[in-house]
C-alpha cells in the first residue's frame, strides 16, 4: 500500500511539473553579423549585403546596426542601418546597406578584384535587437572572415 501511494505521489508531482511549463525554452543568444556580398557600384560606392544571424530560440527585432568595416588592414568606414526587421529564432536575414568607403579601402578592393585574390575583412561594433516580449539589448559584434570574387560577376565579392 505504501509503495503504491509513493508511485501515485511521484506521478502526480511529475504531472504538476509538466503542467507548469510549456516545454519551450526561451533563450536569448548574441546575434552575429557578416558580409554576404559586397558590390562595387560604377561611382565607386559599395552596396553591402549584411547578413544578420539570430541564434536565439525566439524571434528578435533588429533595430540598429553600427559597425566599423575593415578591409584587409584598411578601415573602410562605418556601416549604419536601422533594419527594423524581425528574424525568427535560429534564423538569418540579409539587408542591403549603401556605403561610401574610404579612398584607401576603394584601392584595396580594386586591387583584390584586379588580381582575383581573397580579401580578409572584419566587422566591429554593435547590433541592437529586441527579443520577443522583452526589452531591447545591445550586443557587441567582433567578426572576421574573407571575401572572394564572384565568378562571372564583375565587381562582386562574396
Amino acid at each position: 500500500m505504501l509503495h503504491r501511494f509513493r508511485t501515485v505521489l511521484i506521478v502526480l508531482c511529475t504531472l504538476a511539473l509538466v503542467a507548469c511549463g510549456d516545454g519551450i525554452v526561451k533563450r536569448v543568444s548574441e546575434p552575429a553579423a557578416s558580409l554576404q556580398q559586397l558590390t562595387v557600384q560604377a561611382n565607386g560606392d559599395w552596396t553591402v549585403a549584411l547578413r544578420l544571424q539570430n541564434y536565439s530560440s525566439m524571434p528578435m527585432s533588429f533595430d540598429d546596426v553600427a559597425l566599423t568595416l575593415t578591409i584587409g588592414d584598411t578601415e573602410a568606414g562605418h556601416l549604419s542601418a536601422k533594419p527594423g526587421i524581425s528574424i525568427g529564432g535560429v534564423s538569418a536575414d540579409v539587408i542591403n546597406v549603401n556605403f561610401k568607403p574610404s579612398p584607401a579601402a576603394r584601392l584595396v578592393i580594386a586591387d583584390a578584384l584586379a588580381s582575383n585574390r581573397t580579401l580578409a575583412y572584419s566587422l566591429k561594433g554593435t547590433v541592437s535587437a529586441t527579443p520577443q516580449e522583452k526589452k531591447q539589448r545591445t550586443f557587441d559584434i567582433n567578426s572576421r572572415s574573407t571575401l572572394n570574387q564572384a565568378p562571372g560577376l564583375p565587381g562582386v565579392l562574396r
